[in-house]
């Protein structure tokens, strides 16, 4: 059996708002592991102090906003998917060594398909944002058949960085409008809408064959999915996604399959 963790953790600024203790404490329950999931607030000021009592512990966790690509650059070792993204959700110490994964891909890969009915063959979607949850969405895209990636996104050099990264899917875009002609799904990948009722995009630009996703997360769904939803788009927040990353997290840290059930009748 995998050794346990000597504590587990959500690493981020802000964390008020997440809803990862609740299931992973659910997780670990339903497994009979005596550990507890614990959200901490940390400056970035802070990172690397944290991170070196974490070691201490032997700790694992999860990291979010804004600390995946800092704590990416902290990891002696990373898996070939967190090299590939640039960014760090999920990491674990073992024998005084860092170790970073992310698991975001896997749980945006499951949440699209969900949406789409399981087909992403020839894909195209409008991807608001470039930071590092753009990544994920374009690390996962990459392996579909035939999809492309637009980027929109405020700030022109990142976009351009990001596009190089991913040059079999990705290209720039500056007109959101027209990016969504003939798009089969819009993801918001910015931290917009995350402690307010701010849009990213207006709805009353999207095709209402366009399919919306949210990577942001709010109890009974973000202000944007509800109005995409009147607006006659199938849309989803970033629940799906956050209930997958956070079970393949937990085999990392633990080598087993959580209670997927129990951690999704957690947050009922």
């Amino acid at each position: 059996m995998k050794e346990y963790p000597g504590r587990l953790v959500l690493l981020g600024d802000p964390v008020s708002h997440s809803l990862s203790p609740i299931f992973q404490n659910a997780a670990l329950k339903a497994a009979k592991i005596p550990l507890v999931y614990e959200a901490m607030e940390v400056k970035a000021r802070e990172l690397r102090t944290v991170l070196r009592e974490l070691k201490e512990s032997n700790a694992a966790g999860n990291v979010t906003i804004p600390h995946k690509a800092s704590v990416h650059s902290s990891c002696d070792e990373l898996t070939d998917l967190a090299a590939r993204v640039g960014a760090v959700n999920t990491f674990w110490f073992d024998a005084g060594k860092l170790y970073g994964d992310n698991t975001d891909v896997g749980g945006f890969d499951a949440a699209a398909r969900s949406l789409l009915g399981g087909e992403t063959n020839g894909v195209h979607i409008v991807l608001l944002g470039a930071g590092g949850a753009a990544a994920a969405v374009l690390a996962a895209a990459e392996t579909w058949t035939d999809a492309r990636v637009a980027i929109v996104a405020r700030r022109p050099e990142r976009v351009a960085a990001l596009a190089r990264r991913f040059p079999d899917v990705a290209r720039v875009e500056k007109n959101a409008k027209h990016a969504l002609a003939g798009a089969t799904l819009v993801v918001n990948a910015t931290p917009v809408g995350l402690e307010d009722e701010e849009h990213p995009l207006d709805v009353a630009l999207i095709p209402r064959s366009t399919a919306v996703m949210d990577l942001v997360y709010q109890r009974g769904g973000t202000s944007w999915v509800k109005a995409a939803r009147k607006n006659g788009n199938r849309a989803a927040d970033g629940l799906t996604m956050l209930l997958e990353q956070g079970a393949l997290a937990f085999r990392c840290w633990f080598g087993m399959e959580p209670d997927r059930e129990a951690m999704r009748l957690s947050l009922v």
